[in-house]
C-alpha cells in the first residue's frame, strides 16, 4: 500500500498533536495537584470521588450539628444543677419552717426567703443558651418560657415540644427538655403519693407522708378521702375510694396508727375534730406546678398560728404536702438532668466516631484524586522524551526527498 506525503505528513502531526495534549493533561495535573482534571480521565475514580465529596460534606454538617447539639446541652446541665441546688435550699427551710419553737415573725421570715427562692427559681427557667434561645420554651425558644400573670401566679408560656438536632444520618438528638416537663410534673414512676389536710379542719390532726407496701396495686392510683366523725361514742373515720366512688365502713381512730388504702398506709398524729377530712392521692393529681406548690407554701408560712392549735396543724399539714411535692419534683428534676448527662455522653461520643470517619473519608478521597507528584513528574519527563523524539524524527524524515540524492 502506498503512503503518500500527504498522508504520511497527516499521521505525523496527528500523533504530535496526542502527545502534546496528553503532556499538557500531564502537567495540569501537577501544577493543580489534581489527578481527576475530568471525569473523563478515570470515570469510575470520579463517580467515587463525587460519592466520596458528599459524604465528606454530610460528614461536616453532622460535626457542626454535634457541636450545636453538645452546647445546648451543656447549657441546660449547667441550668439543672443550679435548679437542683435551688430546690435544695428550698427543702431545707421547708423542714425548717416545721420547727416548734419558731414564732409567726419567724415563719414569715422563711416565707421571705422562700419567695426570694422561688424568683431564682423562675430565673433558671428562664435560662437562655448561648445563641439566647430560651432553654425550657419547647418549639417556642424566641419566647420567655415563663410569665408572671396579674395575680401573681407563674404561667408556662412554652408548648410541649423537643426540639431535636440530626447528629448522624440516622439518629436525631433531643437537644432540650421543655418547661413542662421539668417544673410542672413528676415522674412516671416512683413519685411519691401525697396526702394533705383540708385547710378548714378545726381539730390538731396531722397527716404524714403515704408509705407505699405495694408498688403493684392498682388501687394506688386511686385517690381516697378519710373524713372523721364523731357522734358521741368514739371518733371514727370512713375511708372513701374518690376514684370509684366506693365508701368503706367507718373505724375506730387511734392516734398514730396506719390507716390502709389499696398497697399504701398513712398515720394521722393529733385529734382530728368532727367533719375533718384529709385526702391521699396521686402524685400528679395533687398538683406538681413547682411553683404554685411553692406559692401555697409560702401563703401558708405568712398565716399567723400562734396561740392556735387548730392553725398549728392546717400549717403543718401545708408544709409536709409542700415538702412532698418538692421532693417529687426534686426527683424529676435529677432523671432529667440524668437523660442529659446521658445524652452528652452520647454526642461526645458521635463526635470521636465522626471525627474518625471524616479523617479516613478525606484520606480515601485523597488518595482519589491528588497527584502522585513523584510518578506523574516521571511520567510527564517520558512523555516529553517521546515527543521530543517524535519532532526530532519527523524532522528527520522530512528532510528525506529524491531531489536531495540527485543533487547529491
Amino acid at each position: 500500500m502506498r503512503i503518500s506525503s500527504a498522508q504520511y505528513f497527516s499521521m505525523n502531526v496527528s500523533t504530535m498533536s496526542d502527545q502534546q495534549a496528553q503532556l499538557s493533561n500531564i502537567y495540569q495535573q501537577i501544577s493543580s495537584g489534581n489527578s481527576l482534571t475530568s471525569p473523563a480521565d478515570n470515570p469510575l475514580g470520579a463517580a467515587q470521588a463525587v460519592q466520596l465529596s458528599s459524604t465528606g460534606t454530610a460528614l461536616s454538617q453532622y460535626s457542626t450539628n454535634q457541636s450545636a447539639a453538645l452546647s445546648s446541652l451543656q447549657a441546660e446541665d449547667s441550668t439543672l444543677g443550679s435548679v437542683l441546688s435551688t430546690l435544695q435550699s428550698i427543702n431545707t427551710l421547708g423542714i425548717r419552717a416545721g420547727d416548734g419553737s419558731l414564732n409567726d415573725a419567724d415563719r414569715s421570715a422563711i416565707a421571705t426567703q422562700l419567695t426570694a427562692l422561688r424568683d431564682q427559681l423562675l430565673t433558671y427557667a428562664n435560662a437562655t443558651d448561648n445563641n439566647g434561645n430560651s432553654l425550657f420554651s419547647g418549639f417556642q425558644n424566641a419566647n420567655q418560657a415563663f410569665t408572671t400573670d396579674s395575680s401573681g401566679a407563674v404561667v408556662y408560656s412554652g408548648d410541649s415540644g423537643t426540639r431535636t438536632v440530626q447528629v448522624t444520618d440516622s439518629n436525631q438528638m433531643a437537644t432540650s427538655d421543655n418547661g413542662a416537663a421539668v417544673f410542672l410534673t413528676v415522674g412516671a414512676v416512683n413519685a411519691e403519693p401525697i396526702a394533705s389536710g383540708n385547710s378548714a379542719n378545726t381539730g390538731t390532726g396531722v397527716i404524714g407522708a403515704v408509705t407505699v407496701n405495694d408498688p403493684t396495686s392498682a388501687a394506688n392510683a386511686h385517690s381516697y378521702q378519710i373524713a372523721f366523725s364523731d357522734t358521741g361514742s368514739g371518733l371514727t373515720y370512713t375511708i372513701t375510694d374518690t376514684t370509684t366512688g366506693v365508701a368503706g365502713s367507718p373505724q375506730a381512730y387511734t392516734d398514730g396508727a396506719n390507716i390502709t388504702m389499696g398497697g399504701q398506709t398513712v398515720a394521722i398524729t393529733g385529734t382530728p375534730s368532727d367533719g375533718d377530712s384529709f385526702s391521699v392521692q396521686p402524685a400528679k393529681q395533687a398538683g406538681s406546678d413547682v411553683f404554685a406548690n411553692l406559692s401555697e407554701m409560702i401563703s401558708a408560712l405568712q398565716q399567723p398560728v400562734q396561740g392556735n392549735q387548730a392553725a398549728v396543724a392546717n400549717l403543718q399539714n401545708a408544709l409536709n404536702k409542700g415538702l412532698s411535692q418538692l421532693s417529687n419534683t426534686l426527683a424529676n428534676v435529677t432523671t432529667v438532668q440524668a437523660s442529659v448527662g446521658g445524652r452528652e455522653q452520647e454526642v461526645k461520643a458521635l463526635q470521636t466516631v465522626t471525627q474518625t470517619n471524616s479523617l479516613q473519608n478525606a484520606s480515601d478521597l485523597s488518595d482519589l484524586t491528588e497527584t502522585d507528584m513523584v510518578t506523574t513528574i516521571s511520567k510527564y519527563t517520558m512523555e516529553q522524551a517521546a515527543l521530543q523524539a517524535s519532532q526530532q524524527a519527523f524532522v528527520q524524515i522530512q528532510n528525506m526527498s529524491l531531489f536531495q540524492y540527485l543533487n547529491n
